[in-house]
């Protein structure tokens, strides 16, 4: 099983303290730091403002060793995909082949509007596209060219270059969609992730992609299943009562949501009914980035007794 942080930047976070606490998480005895690919922040003042997702993993691949980078999830309404296969292909040859895109549609209208970001209503037919097009060019051998005509997009002739550093750089899919999400995720992907569910629809939606997976001929065993949760964690009340404030959360609710919430036994009991479910890797979202002892809790306290 594989445990990461997965982070919220654009509540408030400078490239240094993502970097501080990435490297944290490292030292921690993480396997990835993922982040999410927002450009406005939902609620708080957001200082000191926005960072670009992938030029922050950039930046990460030449100051970490050992973590997997990634997002979750980019937005297809960011980038044109070809240039998306580029970036991600850069950061995966700094890294040293540990770079992962999760992609998606997108939902948050307000911040396309603050930086002029096209916003269609429609957009599954991007991402799906999209998925088709950057594992295209990824594959397609050193020499020959790339064409796509869709439906959206159209590429002639791409040199489909740079090439990544991995065979197949992993992407991810993820949602609580009932029927199209699943099938994207067994075509196109290498996980399929599911954040912020009570068990039991974690349970469906695992059920749904494996079905997904047997209809279009994919041994549902290659697809990885993972799920994110957000999480307060630590060895006493006090801990906890302060880390909720410290991220305006209201503690009694937030452990009767669907969390990673209390001691280290409460979050392992947790985790061992998702890894029952068949998840394969979890994501600890942790909001408090300037927390350390948070991540450093967590990596003494958890991840021992889960490996």
């Amino acid at each position: 099983m594989e445990f990461c942080v997965f982070t919220e930047p654009q509540m408030g976070a400078s490239y240094d303290t993502q970097l501080a606490f990435a490297q944290a998480a490292e030292r921690a005895g993480f396997d990835g730091f993922f982040r999410s690919d927002h450009y406005l922040t939902m609620g708080e003042d957001g200082m000191p403002g926005p960072t670009d997702a992938w030029t922050t993993l950039a930046g990460l691949a030449r100051e970490t060793t050992r973590l997997r980078l990634g997002t979750l999830v980019s937005s297809v309404t960011y980038r044109w995909p070809g240039i998306l296969a580029i970036q991600v292909a850069q950061v995966d040859q700094m890294s040293d082949g540990r770079a992962e895109l999760g992609l998606g549609t997108g939902w948050f209208e307000a911040e396309h509007l603050a930086y002029g970001i096209p916003f269609p209503q429609k957009r599954f037919g991007l991402l799906a596209e999209q998925l088709e097009i950057v594992n295209g060019l990824w594959a397609t051998p050193v020499g020959e060219r790339y064409t796509f005509e869709g439906e959206h997009y159209r590429l002639v002739d791409s040199p489909a270059l740079p090439k990544p550093a991995q065979e197949r750089v992993p992407v991810i899919v993820g949602g609580a969609g009932l029927s199209r999400t699943p099938e994207l995720a067994a075509r196109h992907a290498t996980e399929f992730n599911i954040a912020f569910q009570p068990e039991d629809v974690i349970a469906d939606r695992f059920s749904r992609v494996r079905a997904a997976c047997e209809r279009v001929g994919r041994d549902p065993r290659s697809l990885k299943l993972s799920v994110a949760l957000t999480t307060l964690a630590g060895g006493s009340d006090a801990d906890l009562e302060r880390r909720a404030v410290n991220t305006g959360t209201d503690l009694s609710a937030f452990r009767a949501g669907h969390s990673f919430a209390g001691s280290a036994d409460e979050i392992v009991e947790k985790a061992s009914r998702l890894k029952e479910l068949g998840a394969g890797r979890l994501y600890f979202q942790l909001m408090d980035m300037s927390d350390l002892d948070h991540v450093a809790y967590l990596g003494e306290e958890v991840l021992p007794r889960l490996r």
